[in-house]
């Protein structure tokens, strides 16, 4: 169905950063599958995990104990706030399943079932993610939406306070880094505040990590770079290197509310995409490996702005956090048109938000294949300003 703008292009194989189309041209993927292929292309370990897994069990029902899950659990919650783990097979599921804790988490208490979120967010594609995603492009055609889902700006905290008074708050829904908006950074205590601000109404925070959480921002969760701990938070994307895979992570007084039958999932954490993502966490959750994802998006950054410095006739600003970035420019036309110089000199990455180029290399990338990269913007932006 024509649910896509794709790109011109039909990719055939991939290896690391880098992937071949169908005639064989070579171009850096600095998109990561959105984020998804956070270890590269055929990485060989996680290669070797499912030659392994694929000879012995695939799927099976969540009927039986699925030894996997235990194991990938066990990292999650000994690494996070978390209890307790859901699994399911992507970032849209992730939210559906937090909406529902959350809202049955408020009915045992006072009854309370709206839920704050904010503008400019996107949570995914269902009906229950999609009427609390705060853009309504993603939402021209389908109403009505749900019920229950208020709306603030990203990063002001009075306006969550003015609702919270509404008895019927049960949760608050943020991103710590708003990817599919523009790779918008909130401002300087915003989780702290709204970590007091919960507390002080009663509410559950809820995360959604499905973009930068496992490692993305430099941290292996998002929230670690402030200090403070939600209830409920959101994982999917990059979780399994590519193998569909989500999750959801609560503390155990909000878990609780979940019983057997209230909810559920036919694949989720299957054998397949348990041993695939609990190889990527023991990858990933390493101290060397996090620094290291820290020390090439700092490079990666201040190297994007120096070259830019030198077209501040179409770019706007720069932001960044760990290996997540966005080039924001003045028009949505040179947007446009500097991404289809990018594709043409070998770099695929994301146009959102109309006008940002949203950057997302592997988390193992190299600083050669950074530079590489630079060379491809450098060489894209003299072509579009000519």
């Amino acid at each position: 169905m024509g649910t896509y703008n794709r790109f011109q292009i039909a990719l055939k194989k991939g290896k690391g950063c880098f992937v071949w189309d169908n005639d064989g041209r070579k171009y850096m993927d600095f998109t990561s599958g959105i984020a998804v292929t956070s270890l590269g292309h055929s990485n060989d370990d996680i290669n070797k995990v499912i030659s392994e897994q694929i000879n012995n069990l695939i799927h099976v029902s969540n009927l039986f104990y699925i030894e996997q899950q235990a194991v990938l659990a066990r990292h999650l919650v000994e690494n996070s706030f978390a209890d307790r783990v859901f699994f399911c097979n992507s970032g849209t599921e992730a939210m559906e399943a937090a909406i529902k804790l959350a809202r049955k988490w408020g009915h045992e208490n006072e009854k309370k079932y709206k839920i704050i979120s904010t503008h400019g967010s996107f949570h995914g594609r269902s009906y229950g993610a999609l009427s609390a995603t705060g853009n309504q492009k993603h939402q021209l055609g389908f109403a009505p939406l749900l019920e229950g889902f208020l709306f603030v700006p990203y990063g002001e905290i009075e306006a969550i306070r003015e609702l919270a008074s509404d008895n019927d708050v049960c949760a608050v829904m943020v991103e710590p880094v708003q990817g599919e908006n523009g790779v918008i950074l909130p401002p300087e205590n915003y989780l702290e505040n709204l970590r007091e601000l919960c507390d002080e109404f009663n509410m559950l925070l809820i995360l959604d990590e499905i973009q930068v959480g496992l490692g993305r921002t430099g941290k292996l969760f998002a929230y670690q770079h402030n200090g403070i701990e939600p209830d409920i938070m959101a994982l999917a994307k990059s979780i399994a290197s590519g193998i569909p895979c989500g999750a959801l992570l609560a503390k155990d007084q909000i878990a609780e509310s979940f019983t057997p039958g209230s909810h559920g999932s036919t694949f989720g954490g299957n054998p397949l995409a348990m041993s695939c993502a609990i190889k990527v966490f023991e990858t990933v959750n390493d101290k060397d490996f996090l620094a290291n994802v820290t020390k090439l998006g700092n490079y990666f950054f201040e190297n994007l702005r120096n070259l830019t410095s030198d077209y501040t006739g179409i770019v706007k600003e720069i932001r960044a956090k760990g290996l997540i970035l966005g080039i924001e420019y003045n028009e949505s036309e040179i947007a446009k048109k500097v991404t289809e110089y990018l594709i043409k000199n070998g770099l695929l990455t994301i146009l959102t938000a109309g006008k940002v180029t949203r950057i997302l290399p592997p988390l193992n990338v190299t600083r050669d294949e950074i530079d590489q990269s630079l060379a491809i913007f450098n060489k894209s932006f003299k072509e579009a300003m000519s």
